[in-house]
């Protein structure tokens, strides 16, 4: 596994858009994905499907968003493995991820009901949307194991500055998804059940790919996978010391996305429907700068691991000003095309005047968070998750001191109140890990 150390900065740019364009392409194929399933499960004759995909959905989005970890931890590991030239730590990584998804699936599975009746009290949806959102639950919650063994080795392949390979696992699995839907509920009359069936199918055909594209990436580069040496001590408590950390973190993201749908609720229906809107401000950007975090992740694990500091320094500045005119361009767009773009969300006059009523957040929304995202693929990449954790606790505490100390009950200047604090926790999440950067390269490079 040779190591070759980018020292220019036209190099290093290159490959931050290498990595980066295949990240973006797959980013992008998520929200098709979600707009078959709509569009299938809104044909099906009843609006109560609609309604038990959307809670059906959350509820398994709770739980795979809660193991991210396998792919960001396994990702920064592997990198950092892969720049200090080690093939049997990279393989010894992936072994303990594989074998730490089989046991976090196995045990989903083991409590599916347990989880489904904690989940649907939270989620609290209609009574007549219960059942079915409980059924589309407990048959996609058979794909867990494969999901899980997928985002570890997706993340793998990101730190062996690979995302040709992530991305076409994650186009074949979403083609997969919507033709087996479609066969499942037009051709074999299985109705609701069918759509479930065929994300059911798409994770387990995703993980045979993946496994397929894994054992023939790590044949031609002579690693081997060490299922044996899992329990060894070299590099044990770090592997499980990163994956406590962003196991927290993602829960306290997971902690504020659900605060935005509580808080925005108890302003009001209008409210909630403008903010769901809103929201594909933020994830149309992020699907954008995504990419170029996961190019933070492999080329900053990749110069760390290597004790190459300048390389290092190079990567970062290159990245953060490719993240800035990403960032200034949807400012733009948002700007002069925000009215456009709303019109295209919704025809629904009450919400587009709730989005206007946003509209210098949303303009503002992608220079703000922009720091989130990109510092975020640096310390993954350095395994610092623990500073991670601890800026991330902090920027949640800011988001709930605003809106818990701000008693505004009127919809339009309470949903103003909720995004300033939205805004401010992208905010101190972003600034807080930039203050720290230097300090925290240091202290990487002298461990």
């Amino acid at each position: 596994m040779a190591v070759i150390k980018e020292t220019s900065a036209k190099g290093i740019r290159r490959e931050v858009f290498a990595l980066a364009l295949p990240a973006i392409a797959s980013n992008i194929t998520v929200p098709l994905l979600g707009l078959c399933d709509t569009a299938i499960t809104g044909h099906l004759g009843d609006a109560l499907y609609l309604a038990a995909i959307a809670a059906g959905g959350m509820m398994l989005n709770v739980i795979y968003w809660l193991c991210g970890f396998l792919r960001m931890g396994v990702t920064g590991l592997t990198a950092e493995a892969f720049g200090a030239g080690r093939r049997d730590v990279a393989g010894l990584v992936l072994s303990r991820a594989l074998l730490l998804s089989l046991v976090i699936g196995m045990a989903v599975l083991l409590l599916n009901r347990v989880l489904a009746a904690l989940l649907l009290s939270v989620i609290d949806p209609g009574e007549d949307v219960i059942e079915l959102a409980a059924g589309y639950f407990e048959i996609c919650i058979w794909g867990a194991p494969a999901l899980l063994a997928t985002l570890s080795i997706n993340g793998w392949f990101i730190g062996m500055q690979n995302t040709m390979l992530p991305m076409v696992v994650s186009i074949g699995v979403n083609v997969i998804n919507i033709v087996c839907s479609l066969l499942a509920v037009y051709v074999f009359r299985a109705g609701f059940d069918g759509v479930a069936a065929g994300t059911l199918i798409a994770n387990w055909a995703g993980v045979l790919l993946g496994a397929c594209l894994l054992r023939r990436f790590m044949r031609c580069h002579g690693i081997r996978l060490d299922f044996r040496g899992v329990c060894r001590s070299d590099g044990l408590r770090k592997f499980f010391n990163v994956s406590g950390d962003l196991f927290l973190r993602s829960a306290c993201l997971m902690v504020v996305s659900l605060g935005m749908t509580s808080f925005g609720a108890r302003l009001g229906d209008i409210t909630l429907a403008v903010n769901t809107v809103a929201m594909q401000y933020f994830l149309f950007f992020s699907y954008f700068v995504d990419g170029f975090a996961f190019s933070g992740e492999a080329l900053c694990g990749r110069f760390s691991g290597a004790s190459d500091k300048g390389s290092l320094w190079r990567a970062v500045r290159e990245i953060i000003m490719i993240a800035l005119s990403v960032s200034l361009s949807f400012t733009v767009i948002y700007a002069v095309g925000g009215d456009a773009i709303a019109g295209m969300l919704t025809d629904v006059q009450e919400v587009r005047e709730g989005i206007d009523s946003l509209g210098l957040f949303l303009t503002a929304l992608p220079l703000v968070s922009v720091a989130a995202f990109i510092f975020d693929g640096f310390y993954i990449g350095m395994t610092a998750t623990r500073r991670m954790l601890l800026t991330t606790l902090a920027a949640m505490t800011v988001f709930y001191a605003i809106v818990m100390l701000t008693h505004e009950t009127e919809a339009v200047s309470g949903n103003r109140v909720l995004w300033t604090a939205f805004l401010s926790y992208l905010f101190v999440r972003g600034a807080g890990l930039a203050l720290q950067m230097r300090k925290m390269v240091e202290d990487r490079m002298q461990n």
